[in-house]
C-alpha cells in the first residue's frame, strides 16, 4: 500500500493515526474463515492482522524497522478500543486481542479521528506576550535603512568612506549608550533560536507545534554556556542531578567491563545493574522530553527521512535546547549510555530472547518521550526518534557553533551601538525604549543624498592635496609626479588651492612643477644602402 510522509505541523500525531487506520482498512486481506462450525466471510485471524501490520509498520517511513511485533499486538489493541476493528459479534472497546486466532473484521463506520480545530486567536487574548525584538517598532525600518546605505554607498569613492561616514551623526544631539538588559539579552537568545527553529522545521508558524509560553530563554542561554569539555550540561544546583548511585551504575555498563575492579562479578550482575538504572528513569515524574515540548518533537519526526538526516539532527539540536538544564543533562549521559551498550561487544546479553540494541530503545522509549495524556501511537513514536537519537547523540546533543556565534555576535553589536538621548525617560519600560540598533541613522532622501556625497567628495579630496603638499616622507620627486596627476583628474580643486595664473602656492610648501616637455619628433634616418 502508498503511504506518504506526514510532514510537520499541527495534530501531527491524529494525522498519523489516520494515516495508519486508512492503509491498515485499505489493504489487510479479508477472506472467509470457519470457527466453531460456522463460517465467516470478510474476516481475519488476529496473528494474520499482526504479520501484516507489522511488516507494513517497519516499511513505512513514519515508523521505521526498530518496530517490533509485540509494539504491533499493542497497536491492534488500540485498534479494537478505538473501534477500527470489532471481533465477529460486533464487540469491541472492553474486549481484549491477543496474537492467536482469533477473527476479527472491519465495521461499517468510519474509524477516522476528525482533526481538532484550532483554537480562535481569542482564546489567547490574555496571555501577555512580552514583544520580541523583530516585533518592536523600527526592527524592519533599520534593515530598510541599512540596506539603502549600502545600495547608496557603493557609488562613493571608497577613498571618502571614513569621511562620509562622520556625517551621519546630526550635529549637537547628545549620543549615550544604552545598555541592554538581562530581559533583552534573553530575548535575542529566545528569538534567534526560535528563528532558526522555524526555518529548519518549514512552518509558517512555532504557534503550530509548540506553545511558546512553555519556552524558558534562562534554559537556553544554561544549555549552551554552562557545559563540560564534553559538551554535557552542569547543574547549579545539584539536588537536580542523577543520584550518585545511578551515575555510578551508568558508568559501570557504559564502560564495561573496565569501569571497577572492585565490582561483584556474579552471573547476572549487569542485568540487576541494568534494571536499577532503568528503574530509576521509570521512576521520574514525566518523560526527559517533557509534556510541554511532546508535539513540538513528534513534528521533528516528520524530517527522519534518509534524505533529510542533517536537517533532523539540526532541528533535534535546537529542540533540546529548549529543554530545562536537568533532563537534557540526564537525556546526555542516558544516550551515552545506551550507545556504548549497544556497541560494546564484551557486554553479556541483557535479555535472552531480545538484541541489545533493540533491548535499549524499547525500555527507555517511554522514559525519553511521551504525552500528558494516553496517545495511540506513543510507544511506536517514541521507538523511532529514540532509536535516531541513541545514533546520533553525539551530534544532536551538543551545543551548535554557529547559533552561539550569531546570538553572542547580535549581543556584541548591540551592545555598542549608540542611541540619541530623545526626551526618554529612565523611568519608562524598556520594552518601549526603541533599541539602538536603528535609532543612530537617518534615512534621507536621494537629493540630500547626492548633496552629501559631492560636498563630502569634495573636502576629501581637498584634504588628501594637502597632504600630498605637507607629507614629509614623500621625495620631491614623487611629490611633483603625485601633484601632476591630481591636477589633471581634479583640476577644479586644484585651480581653487591655487588661484595664482601659475597655478602655484606662494608658501613655502609649493610645489616646483616643471611644465612637460616638449615632444621632439625624431626624423627618419635612412641608410646609404637603400
Amino acid at each position: 500500500m502508498s503511504s506518504h510522509v506526514i510532514t510537520p505541523g499541527p495534530y501531527r500525531a491524529t494525522k498519523l493515526w489516520n494515516e495508519v487506520t486508512r492503509l491498515f482498512r485499505a489493504g489487510m486481506p479479508l477472506r472467509k474463515h470457519r470457527q466453531n462450525f460456522r463460517h465467516y466471510s470478510s474476516c481475519f485471524m488476529a496473528s494474520a492482522a499482526v504479520d501484516w501490520l507489522h511488516q507494513l509498520l517497519c516499511s513505512n517511513s513514519n515508523f521505521g524497522p526498530d518496530v517490533t511485533r509485540q509494539q504491533t499486538v499493542q497497536l491492534l489493541k488500540k485498534f479494537l478500543k478505538n473501534h477500527v476493528i470489532e471481533d465477529m459479534k460486533g464487540r469491541w472497546g472492553t474486549e481484549d486481542l491477543e496474537d492467536n486466532n482469533m477473527l476479527y473484521r472491519f465495521p461499517s463506520s468510519s474509524p477516522l479521528k476528525p482533526i481538532p480545530c484550532r483554537a480562535p486567536p481569542s482564546d489567547c487574548s490574555s496571555i501577555k506576550k512580552r514583544p520580541s525584538l523583530r516585533d518592536r517598532e523600527g526592527f524592519f525600518k533599520f534593515r530598510s535603512i541599512k540596506k539603502h546605505e549600502k545600495e547608496t554607498q557603493e557609488n562613493v569613492d571608497p577613498a571618502i568612506h571614513a569621511q562620509a561616514e562622520g556625517l551621519s551623526q546630526p550635529v549637537g544631539e547628545q549620543v549615550q549608550r544604552r545598555a541592554l538588559t538581562v530581559e533583552d539579552e534573553r530575548d535575542i537568545w529566545r528569538d534567534i533560536t526560535l528563528t532558526h527553529l522555524q526555518r529548519i522545521l518549514g512552518v509558517a508558524s512555532l504557534d503550530d507545534v509548540l506553545d511558546q509560553r512553555y519556552v524558558n530563554p534562562q534554559n537556553i542561554i544554561h544549555n549552551m554556556t554552562k557545559v563540560t569539555k564534553h559538551g554535557v550540561v552542569t547543574l547549579d544546583d545539584k539536588t537536580n542531578d542523577l543520584p550518585h548511585w545511578v551515575l555510578s551504575a551508568m558508568k559501570s555498563l557504559a564502560n564495561w567491563p573496565k569501569y571497577d575492579s572492585a565490582q561483584p562479578s556474579y552471573p547476572g550482575f549487569e542485568r540487576d545493574v541494568f534494571k536499577t538504572v532503568s528503574d530509576y528513569f521509570y521512576s521520574l515524574p514525566q518523560p526527559l522530553l517533557t509534556y510541554e515540548l511532546y508535539e513540538l518533537f513528534i513534528n521533528v519526526l516528520g524530517l527522519l527521512q534518509p534524505q533529510c538526516e542533517r536537517v533532523a539532527i539540526e532541528a533535534l539540536q535546537l529542540c533540546t535546547l529548549l529543554l530545562p538544564p536537568a533532563s537534557r543533562r540526564k537525556l546526555q549521559l542516558l544516550m551515552r549510555m545506551m550507545s556504548r551498550i549497544s556497541q560494546n561487544v564484551d557486554m553479556p546479553r541483557l535479555h535472552p530472547a531480545i538484541g541489545t540494541r533493540t533491548l535499549m530503545v524499547h525500555t527507555f522509549s517511554s522514559c525519553v518521550l511521551g504525552s500528558a495524556e494516553e496517545c495511540d501511537l506513543d510507544e511506536l513514536l517514541a521507538t523511532r526518534l529514540v532509536s535516531f537519537l541513541m545514533d546520533h547523540q553525539q551530534s544532536i546533543l551538543s551545543v551548535p557553533g554557529y547559533l552561539l556565534s550569531a546570538i553572542t555576535d547580535r549581543i556584541q553589536y548591540l551592545r555598542t551601538a549608540q542611541v540619541p538621548v530623545d526626551g526618554v525617560s529612565d523611568t519608562c519600560d524598556p520594552a518601549c525604549v526603541p533599541l539602538p540598533i536603528y535609532a543612530f541613522c537617518h534615512q534621507i532622501s536621494s537629493a540630500e543624498f547626492e548633496q552629501q556625497k559631492l560636498a563630502s567628495s569634495q573636502k576629501a579630496m581637498e584634504e588628501l592635496l594637502e597632504i600630498l603638499l605637507t607629507d614629509q616622507n614623500l621625495s620631491e620627486k614623487d611629490r611633483r609626479k603625485k601633484l601632476k596627476q591630481f591636477q589633471k583628474q581634479y583640476p577644479e580643486i586644484y585651480r581653487r588651492r591655487f588661484p595664482s595664473s601659475g597655478g602655484e602656492d606662494q608658501t613655502n610648501n609649493k610645489p616646483k612643477i616643471k611644465p612637460p616637455l616638449l615632444n621632439i619628433k625624431k626624423t627618419r634616418h635612412f641608410s646609404i644602402r637603400n
